[in-house]
């Protein structure tokens, strides 16, 4: 596979349903995210979404929509979500190993703040769900690569 692309942001929030926050950098423990609240021992511990898909859907709603208010912990760019398929596995530095093990997932509608704000979300159709594999740290602007799971 080898294809590679950038963190354009790194994002966490301290509760579910609601717009993340930009970090400079982040620590990925067993778990996900540091301080994030999507963090735990399940499938779903850091989701991604590309740069691309928000500055689309910014541009036809002609809303302001910044990194992680769609509740993303990873914005992508450089490269087509669509290449994130389950069973794949994203490599960063020092190590660091994410599987892909979900592509988008159900609205929650108006229990979300997301979907209030927005009126309706992308990552039902374009999220990105992994799971860690190997602890690292992430900031932004680092490189990542999409490779094939051992």
């Amino acid at each position: 596979m080898g294809k590679k692309f950038t963190v354009f942001s790194l994002n966490i929030s301290p509760e579910k349903g609601t717009e993340k926050t930009p970090v400079d950098s982040v620590t990925v423990t067993s778990a996900g995210f540091e301080n994030d609240a999507h963090s735990g021992n399940w499938h779903r511990q850091i989701s991604l979404l590309d740069r691309e898909s928000v500055v689309d859907f910014a541009s036809r709603s002609g809303l302001t929509i910044n990194p992680g208010d769609f509740g993303e912990n990873i914005t992508t760019e450089g490269i087509d979500i669509t290449l994130l398929l389950p069973g794949l596995v994203i490599t960063g530095p020092d190590g660091l190993r994410l599987e892909v093990t979900q592509v988008g997932k159900e609205c929650h509608g108006d229990d979300c703040t997301i979907y209030r704000k927005v009126g309706k979300c992308i990552m039902p159709g374009r999220g990105v769900f992994c799971r860690v594999l190997t602890p690292g740290h992430l900031h932004r602007g680092t490189i990542l690569e999409l490779a094939e799971k051992d």
